[in-house]
């Protein structure tokens, strides 16, 4: 990783996101099998210790990224206003009952038992006539164009649309599409540091300006979703090259 991440200091301009100064780390760190390595300045042990206290009173204070963690787990009180988006009887998304409304008009592509009017929602299904993948991805397809400005940000790339990682893939979906169908999204992220006087830098990536997402914000060194058809390694390898400007080489 040092190797990769020393490499990147020496390319031109990322394309897409630029590379900060390296950022000294507030505590020593080194790396061992050991769950509780006791050779570090700040390890798991210490980290379990925090995160049990919420961070409060502790000179590494990790209560901002778990503020952060909470935020991600937040809406459970909501769950109620989303309903089973099912494929051959498999959950593998959730919609949301004021979404639900639009998608009642395409009824060649979806079937919706129950009346929003009345909040009897059951579920979201495709139908049935819809046997392949490749038919699934051209009826939705054809169903987010429908929607115009409705699903704002169109990136013309396909998430696969699976109950699980690594299972079949059902059909494939716009990924600006994705959080209006809950479906499960996968991503790769790759981290670097170099070593200086005997201490660890992080390389921190700060994301373009123009960015429809997160703009100008700090990011990993590398990062990216995980589009239907490309393995996780490719998936990096391609990420590095357009993020990061770190050629396939290395």
């Amino acid at each position: 990783m040092a190797t990769i991440a020393a490499a990147a200091a020496r390319c031109s301009s990322p394309t897409r996101r630029q590379l900060l100064t390296r950022r000294r780390l507030p505590f020593s760190v080194s790396f061992s099998a050991a769950p509780h390595a006791a050779t570090a300045g700040f390890g798991w042990a210490d980290a379990f210790r925090v995160a049990g206290d919420g961070g409060r009173g502790d000179e590494s204070d990790l209560s901002g990224y778990l503020r952060k963690v909470d935020t991600c787990n937040r809406g459970m009180d909501k769950k109620g206003e989303f309903v089973k988006f099912l494929v051959e009887d498999q959950v593998v998304g959730y919609v949301n009952k004021g979404f639900v409304k639009h998608l009642r008009d395409f009824h060649d592509v979806f079937t919706i038992p129950g009346d929003n009017s009345s909040n009897t929602v059951e579920n979201v299904s495709l139908r049935s006539s819809l046997r392949t993948p490749e038919d699934r991805t051209h009826a939705i397809g054809e169903v987010i164009k429908s929607l115009g400005e409705m699903i704002p940000g169109i990136r013309n790339e396909l998430y696969p649309v699976t109950s699980s990682y690594g299972m079949p893939v059902y059909f494939s979906l716009e990924r600006a599409a994705a959080p209006y169908f809950s479906i499960k999204a996968y991503g790769v992220h790759m981290n670097g540091y170099v070593e200086k006087d005997g201490q660890k830098f992080l390389w921190i990536g700060k994301r373009s300006d123009v960015k429809q997402t997160y703009p100008g914000m700090l990011d990993h060194l590398v990062a990216g979703g995980l589009p239907y058809g490309i393995s996780c390694k490719e998936n990096i390898i391609k990420e590095c090259e357009e993020e990061a400007g770190i050629p396939r080489s290395i």
